[in-house]
């Protein structure tokens, strides 16, 4: 970590001594939609969020004098890195989790907390096959387990404003308008994995977006229509971009 991020750390749990990370699948299986895998249930932030402070509830007493932070996504932990660490599963050179039954189709959460723990045995890693690597369509995937943020297609799907030339066209050529599963539907360790078991996120899902569901639509309204979804948050304007950016590539490609 960082100096940065252990003095944000420090300002969340003073004197941290232990993470605990928690792993939540999320995948009801691939059928064809523009949302990405994650995005189709309901926001992972408030589902992990919740579960992780029911734990802190139950635990809590047990050590009054000590603190509970619960961590969820927005965290100065490198949260894949930690997981395998204490043995949640194996990390990838894609930068993600596997988990032996559910693969990286998982959400990851964390507990930060003063209370010293003994650590649990971890580190198992990627089977180095490089099948992520070539199946990423902008080379965001580096040779040793680097994301390059700026390529990633999924963060290209979610950033605010004008693309660049390169990343619009990028965009435009991806099958999601939000988020990309690329990597993961490539790797060999994902086949088979297991459905998650959360109604959470396999119920009341939605897999694509049209641009009459966003017509019109303020950033507010458009958080009211999907209440506690994981695309909603940079408001409707990059998707209603990267709509754009496809439709135009499709109607480019029908009338070169």
């Amino acid at each position: 970590m960082s100096a940065q991020r252990r003095s944000w750390a420090e300002k969340l749990c003073p004197d941290a001594k232990s993470a605990l990370f928690a792993l939540f699948p999320y995948d009801a299986g691939p059928e064809t939609g523009n949302l990405s895998r994650y995005a189709r249930g309901a926001d992972y932030h408030a589902v992990a969020g919740r579960a992780l402070n029911c734990f802190v509830l139950q635990v809590q007493p047990y050590y009054p004098a000590n603190r509970f932070v619960v961590l969820t996504d927005d965290s100065p932990l490198p949260e894949a890195f930690g997981a395998c660490l204490c043995g949640a599963g194996r990390l990838g050179d894609n930068g993600l989790i596997f988990d032996g039954a559910h693969g990286s189709f998982v959400f990851i959460g964390a507990v930060l907390t003063d209370l010293a723990l003994p650590p649990t045995p971890g580190g198992r890693g990627c089977l180095h096959c490089g099948a992520c690597r070539r199946a990423c369509p902008t080379g965001a995937l580096g040779a040793d387990g680097t994301v390059d943020p700026s390529r990633c297609l999924s963060a290209l799907t979610q950033q605010g404003g004008e693309l660049p030339p390169a990343a619009a066209a990028a965009v435009a050529a991806a099958p999601r308008i939000w988020g990309c599963d690329v990597c993961s539907e490539a790797c060999p360790l994902n086949r088979g994995a297991a459905p998650s078991p959360n109604p959470a996120f396999t119920e009341n899902r939605i897999l694509s977006l049209a641009p009459g569901d966003l017509e019109g639509l303020t950033r507010r309204q458009f958080q009211e229509r999907y209440p506690e979804r994981a695309f909603t948050w940079r408001g409707p304007a990059p998707l209603r971009r990267n709509l754009a950016l496809q439709q135009e590539k499709e109607q480019n490609d029908a009338n070169p």
